[in-house]
């Protein structure tokens, strides 16, 4: 095999990538062979295309039927195949395409690749040799290169790679090293007892690495076969002495014989630096993408334009950082990586001097730079040319119109709704959340007040292609694939609150095609619908819809009518339903009546909110029947509402020393789950409560502590420091008399009431 040149690699190892390439320009092949899908072999000129700019992936999908909502994926599967521009596989076709001569990808198809194999998640159980030789081939086949960094004295593989390859200033190839190596490291692992030598793995892994490399060599024969006399093969360094090996091809034929197929498409898709970080679950994944891409395209001295980077990030956060700190921070760099012995200052001594001189020992600066620079958020970017479904290109399309460039970083984008250009943007941003795309993820700012005003955080991830591809079944616009998906999710729903969500999303997105079919759906289902929990718990999203409707000009006719019927079903079904409830019945419903009593107040409608009032008064006057939860929080409601005016009576026999000390912890947590200023305001109820506490005995005091806990908890520390303020004056002080009310000066108070009835736009006294 003369004329054959295996190379082994590391995925994304900019040392080797520069490698490589040298090594191909020296060898100058005839074809190229490179580990990936076969079925990438019509696109991979579009690496070579201006347009397209690394990191980049191709993306192999399993098309599938629509699926209904809740069916999960619909059976759909997708694999991806990363590139970086310091990635050697990267480097190697760019050679082929630049010097013209035919590349291909070698490894199993990604048609065999996305069927699992036979006993994948089943590990093979080690008959004979014991521990130790089950987790020498586990750690063999698993990581080659950390057992190498073990033999080497190392005990970290990538700082071991790091130093033998990466920072590499040049010399000889490393390739025949790494093959030998290798070589010997599968000797060892045939070598060991059998039925150790799977180290525990599943059996379809081994299956399925035995499968690649058999369609590797199987490609490598048609391709010498074709008449190819200098080809070059470029594949994970494990697999070069599987390659070199003389095996027949019949072996390989039987191998490969019969495995099954998945029907998939391949295209190109932008990547980011993010997900090829090995933290992101990328199995190949490495621990520094950006810090390995300024080692790849740092023409000369790369510690020092690192560290001139790194003081740049800092300036721009408004950190003083001179010149002489980057001076510094190289010495102390070089040095660290002298005292180590290593022949370039790698990313830890970096780190160190970049925390000890730039950021003066402080962590916050160190992982600002960790995050903008030695992992990076890159985002690649594809030709126009790039295969795509009609969905993928329709989306493009709205993002040149709207001018919302996709960024892998956050980016908050704040929308004024009266603007035709934001509202355009949000109704796209919620018709993709409704395809399950959420590269816009809205803040709560301002909704539940129905303002003009949205805020959404915006970050797009790779993922994001795949999900547009699967949503493509149901449509072949943005706006298309929504309102079909809306109209299925609709006609799926088991509940009245699941509609109404559909129907509220329906209107943000502007999906007035689908709404019929929604409100036919909702109206169906709110006219037979007789849980009152569920008709409360739908109407929230009914109301903010229907304010949201108004914000954006949508009609919203359809949806009133059903608003107005349920407020009508809410009122006269909650007397019942509310009667004789438990503790834990109660919170729930306690839940419901402060969203229904919300939604009233933003729908602004007085002839709904006196009827809901009217329905409350009713109840207060069954108090028997009535939850002591639930009697406390709608005596709140009234009092805020201005209708009852003996409130303190009413809490005096709630707390009073008839009452049963959890009924009247109840009642009180009720009442005061509407807000602490009532009691900062108002002494005589704070008197009451305080009193009542004071009162309580011993072991009853025990039993209700965990419901003023959680009442007085929700309270901000500012509020609960100024009620014990309050308690503590009161309790310095001597007791309340009527004639202290006599020391009111009503001449002092008249400039400020006369003040305070101008800013509120009543006229004066």
């Amino acid at each position: 095999m003369s004329d054959v040149e295996v190379y082994g690699i590391r995925h994304h190892g900019p040392g080797s990538a520069r490698a490589l390439r040298g090594a191909l320009e020296e060898f100058k092949p005839d074809a190229v062979l490179i580990e990936g899908p076969p079925e990438a072999d019509p696109i991979v000129e579009l690496a070579g295309d201006p347009g397209m700019v690394p990191p980049v992936a191709l993306l192999a999908y399993s098309p599938a039927p629509a699926p209904a909502p809740g069916d999960g994926d619909g059976g759909r599967k997708a694999a991806f195949w990363p590139f970086a521009g310091f990635s050697p596989e990267w480097q190697a076709v760019r050679y082929a395409l630049g010097a013209g001569v035919p590349v291909r990808f070698c490894d199993l198809p990604a048609a065999n690749q996305l069927v699992p194999s036979p006993g994948e998640e089943e590990a093979d159980e080690p008959e004979e040799g014991g521990p130790s030789a089950s987790e020498a081939a586990e750690g063999i086949r698993l990581d080659p290169l950390g057992w190498l960094a073990k033999a080497a004295g190392y005990d970290d593989a990538e700082r071991w790679w790091d130093d033998v390859v990466e920072h590499r200033g040049g010399g000889p190839s490393p390739f025949p090293a790494i093959a030998e190596a290798m070589a010997e490291l599968r000797e060892q692992l045939a070598a060991l007892p059998e039925g150790s030598a799977s180290g525990g793995l599943p059996a379809g892994h081994l299956l399925r690495e035995e499968q690649r490399e058999a369609h590797m060599r199987r490609t490598l024969r048609r391709t010498l076969k074709e008449g190819h006399e200098r080809v070059a093969v470029v594949c994970g360094a494990w697999h070069v002495p599987a390659l070199r090996a003389k095996v027949p091809a019949a072996h390989d034929d039987r191998t490969l014989r019969g495995l099954p197929k998945a029907k998939v498409a391949m295209t190109w898709v932008p990547w980011t630096h993010g997900r090829l970080a090995g933290r992101s679950g990328y199995g190949a994944g490495v621990r520094s993408p950006g810090w390995y891409h300024h080692l790849f395209t740092a023409a000369d001295r790369p510690i020092e334009r690192w560290l001139t980077a790194a003081a740049r990030v800092l300036r721009d956060e408004d950190l003083h950082v001179s010149s002489a700190h980057v001076i510094e921070a190289v010495r102390l760099a070089e040095a660290l990586a002298a005292l180590r012995g290593r022949p370039l200052a790698g990313l830890d001594e970096v780190t160190e001097a970049t925390r000890a001189v730039l950021c003066e020992g402080a962590d916050l600066p160190v992982e600002l730079i960790q995050r903008r620079m030695v992992v990076g958020e890159r985002l690649g970017a594809v030709p126009e040319r790039t295969p795509m479904v009609p969905l993928q290109r329709d989306l493009q399309a709205e993002q040149r119109r709207l001018r919302l460039k996709p960024s892998a970083l956050d980016k908050e984008q704040d929308l004024d709704l009266r603007k035709p250009t934001d509202l355009d943007r949000s109704r796209l941003l919620h018709r993709l959340r409704l395809l399950d795309v959420d590269w816009g993820v809205p803040s709560d700012t301002g909704r539940s007040k129905g303002t003009f005003r949205e805020t959404w955080t915006l970050a797009w991830r790779p993922e994001f292609d795949v999900e547009l591809i699967e949503a493509s079944v149901w449509g072949t616009t943005v706006r298309g694939a929504a309102t079909a998906r809306a109209e299925a999710m609709a006609a799926h729903a088991t509940a009245l609150a699941d509609l109404t969500s559909v129907a509220e999303r329906c209107l943000l997105a502007d999906l007035g095609d689908a709404l019929p079919t929604v409100m036919d759906a909702l109206a169906d289902r709110a006219a037979v619908d007789t849980d009152v929990a569920q008709l409360m718990s739908a109407m929230p999203a009914l109301v903010r819809a229907l304010r949201y409707g108004d914000v954006r000009g949508t009609s919203t006719g359809p949806l009133r009518t059903v608003v107005d019927g349920l407020v009508v079903r809410i009122c006269v079904g909650l007397p019942p339903a509310v009667s004789g409830l438990d503790d834990d019945a109660a919170h729930e419903f306690l839940t419901h009546v402060d969203a229904v009593h919300g939604a009233l107040a933003l729908l602004a409608e007085e002839g709904h909110i006196e009827r809901w009032r009217r329905t409350l008064e009713s109840l207060l006057a069954r108090p028997d029947v009535l939850h002591g939860l639930i009697e406390g929080r709608l005596t709140r409601l009234l009092l805020d509402a201005g209708r009852l005016h003996d409130v303190p009576d009413r809490m005096a026999r709630a707390v009073s020393a008839g009452a049963a000390p959890d009924r009247a912890a109840a009642w009180v947590e009720g009442f005061l789950s509407g807000g602490a200023l009532i009691l900062m305001h108002d002494d005589a109820l704070l008197r009451l409560v305080d009193d009542w506490i004071s009162g309580l005995p011993g072991d009853s005091f025990t039993d209700v502590l965990p419901l003023l806990r959680r009442t007085f908890g929700a309270y901000a520390d500012a509020e609960r420091r100024s009620i014990g303020e309050r308690l503590r004056r009161r309790g310095e002080s001597p007791a309340h008399s009527p004639g202290a009310e006599e020391a009111f000066d009503e001449s002092r108070a008249a400039p400020a009431v006369d003040t305070a009835l101008r800013i509120l736009g009543w006229p004066g006294p």
